[in-house]
């Protein structure tokens, strides 16, 4: 027999129900105030602007998605999502519903006609669109119409971690034979740039001349950050050899040969550090592709945040800011672990594309419940050309929505249980979108 008390609360829940379901999951006013933020992405691709008789950009990344062999994506991130089609309506007055090859056709016009009117102000012009104010861009070098201080410059650092022969290293999988050879490019285009026309023979030259020059080279250029995307070329478990050993394989294959994948990994190791350590001396931040994606041989289990746990303990790395990209999805527990250390924060990019906004409020909640100050905005707007349907102005768009909706979501959430105030409501809403970032970046406010 049911309890007086329980077969209360049947019947209120019964009573109730239709008049709970239909509450909506975003309070209106906390929306709208989250619309009304300016905010700071933590981790895009911008392209340059696609202007009548400029070449192809080619700058928009060290490892382009578009160098592997075909792989299949998340519908998230497809020419056929609605939110896509949404956006087009959005930035291009896009005037049908589907993406069949006519109407993109269309479509390709449209954009075309925006970039010839907004000229190299075109970024700035996505930007407003999304409500951005300011783009952290992941490029290997900046370019017109991607100046400050609306973007600002995350360099890719991985090639610093390659200085000896890579052909074992990329054929060790389909991934990476192409990559690994871009790697040996972008080094020897940082060599040019110092200048310096041959490695030197022993590694703590290399680190003098080449690696600590390098990093500086990034920092009087514009860079706040810089970017390993080292899970495309190997797990995250970095080790912390000693300077001997790695020396020892420096110095061994430097003039030639070939490093075994252990002896190649001690000397990896090290650098890493090295480059951490630096980075942290020079004020860059450090950012750490983590997550499931891509490729179609891409090591899942060599992206976990996890993995990281021994550089994040380093007491030598603790005035270097990590920031793990992509927020480790969907290893998202994980992530919460690592962003109690006190120099380690996440983003919420790619999972901003690939995420609905209520799946993604969830792992926002989990985050803001206990660690509010370490979350930014990111959206990873990326294309791998100007002539994709979905552009990163695009796929910017669809992040800014899907990311604000979230954030508004878990916030109501929250509110509601009464696990925080309208006040601090606003108050996580201003540091994830904007405040974080703007702290840990030192990028004045308006």
């Amino acid at each position: 027999m049911a309890r007086p008390g329980m077969l209360m609360l049947a019947i209120y829940v019964a009573a109730a129900g239709p008049a709970l379901r239909a509450q909506s999951p975003v309070d209106s006013g906390l929306a709208s105030y989250i619309a009304g933020i300016k905010a700071i992405d933590n981790h895009a691709h911008p392209l340059l602007p696609a202007l009548p008789g400029t070449p192809p950009d080619s700058d928009y990344d060290a490892l382009p998605l578009g160098a592997i062999p075909p792989f299949p994506l998340p519908t998230g991130l497809g020419p056929d999502n609605p939110a896509s089609i949404a956006a087009w309506h959005a930035l291009y007055g896009y005037p049908y519903d589907d993406a069949s090859d006519a109407h993109v056709k269309e479509l390709m016009q449209l954009k075309a006609r925006v970039a010839t009117e907004q000229g190299d102000r075109a970024a700035e012009w996505a930007l407003d669109q999304m409500g951005t104010d300011v783009m952290l861009a992941n490029r290997v070098a900046m370019g017109r119409g991607l100046g400050p201080p609306r973007f600002r410059w995350v360099a890719f650092v991985d090639a610093l971690l390659l200085p000896l022969n890579t052909a074992r290293e990329g054929a060790a999988s389909p991934d990476y034979r192409p990559l690994y050879p871009r790697e040996e490019r972008l080094l020897r285009r940082y060599l040019a740039a110092l200048p310096v026309k041959t490695l030197p023979p022993t590694l703590g030259a290399y680190l003098a001349a080449v690696v600590t020059p390098t990093l500086e080279r990034m920092k009087r250029d514009g860079a706040v950050a810089v970017k390993f995307e080292a899970a495309y070329l190997r797990p995250l478990d970095f080790g912390n050899p000693p300077l001997a050993a790695a020396a020892a394989v420096y110095a061994r294959y430097i003039r030639g040969g070939m490093p075994t994948h252990a002896e190649y990994r001690t000397l990896q190791d090290f650098l890493f550090r090295y480059i951490a350590r630096d980075a942290g001396r020079l004020g860059l931040a450090v950012h750490i592709h983590c997550t499931y994606l891509a490729g179609g041989f891409y090591r899942v289990s060599g992206s976990r945040p996890m993995q990281l746990e021994d550089v994040f303990n380093d007491s030598t790395l603790r005035h270097t800011h990590f920031v793990l990209l992509h927020g480790g999805w969907p290893f998202v527990g994980e992530t919460l672990a690592m962003i109690s250390k006190p120099n380690v924060y996440a983003d919420m990019s790619l999972m901003t594309g690939v995420l609905s906004s209520h799946t993604l409020a969830g792992v926002l909640r989990e985050w803001l419940e206990e660690y509010p100050e370490k979350v930014l905005y990111g959206s990873d707007a990326f294309a791998d050309h100007n002539d994709d349907p979905v552009g990163w102005a695009d796929e910017g768009w669809v992040s800014a929505r899907t990311g604000r909706r979230a954030l508004a979501i878990a916030l109501t959430a929250m509110m509601r249980d009464g696990d925080v105030t309208r006040t601090r409501a606003e108050q996580i809403a201003q540091m994830v979108l904007r405040g974080n970032a703007a702290a840990l970046y030192r990028i004045g406010t308006p």
